[in-house]
């Protein structure tokens, strides 16, 4: 089959494109945010790379990732074991858990394209087969300890500016105001999940691969309708 490079990575292109535009134009409104904050309180404004390079930025960017790799991974870990009638976003009754190496094609049930790892057995095929969770697992911890590290710098500087005694990080990561700003973002992902998930048992949109197809009865999954 002949390839076509953008073509067959559209999806992955367009938000890719969509996440780089975001993070610029969100540095432009936070520059000029920030600077508005300082001029009204009679200091300099900063360049644009300084605020870029700084912790309220960063702050920002990671308390977002953070909460969307949560949300990925409590999904990916929820529809190994847990089903929604009805809904193309979850398995169908019946098939809770991993599945037997055949539905898998792991091992000797492996296709000749199948990926090397899938054809072993031991500790390559457990990570391998659990790769998927395991990423975006580690990009959450990873992401939220960056968030952590970040609004800790940005507390530390407001408690010297208000002649303060700073925060501890474990004092910072155990305080309100760090689980207030955390809790607003995954409140916010696992409504937008659970939406998904309920509203597309009734609610259609053809030709999207999240949807069933239009004719397909409420109660099955998008697998059933084939």
């Amino acid at each position: 089959m002949k390839t076509r490079p953008i073509r067959d990575n559209a999806l992955s292109l367009l938000f890719l494109g969509l996440f780089v535009l975001s993070v610029v134009f969100q540095a432009v409104a936070g520059h000029a945010l920030n600077n508005e904050e300082l001029i009204r309180h009679e200091l300099a404004p900063i360049p644009f790379w300084e605020y870029v390079a700084s912790s309220e930025f960063m702050v920002d960017l990671a308390e977002n990732w953070q909460s969307e790799f949560l949300q990925f991974f409590v999904f990916i870990l929820a529809t190994v074991w847990l089903v929604q009638r009805g809904s193309p976003e979850s398995k169908k009754p019946g098939d809770e858990g991993t599945g037997s190496d055949e539905e898998q094609l792991i091992g000797e049930h492996s296709r000749e394209d199948s990926p090397a790892w899938a054809r072993v057995r031991g500790v390559r095929l457990w990570l391998y087969a659990n790769s998927l969770l395991l990423v975006m697992g580690a990009a959450f911890l990873l992401s939220w300890f960056a968030q952590s590290l970040a609004g800790w710098v940005v507390a530390t500087e407001e408690a010297a500016q208000h002649g303060e005694l700073a925060p501890s990080w474990l004092i910072y990561v155990t305080g309100p105001e760090f689980w207030s700003r955390t809790l607003q973002n995954w409140q916010s992902e696992f409504l937008a999940v659970g939406c998904m998930v309920a509203f597309s048992i009734y609610l259609r949109q053809r030709g999207s691969a999240e949807s069933k197809p239009v004719g397909a009865p409420n109660g099955t999954s998008a697998l059933e309708s084939e």
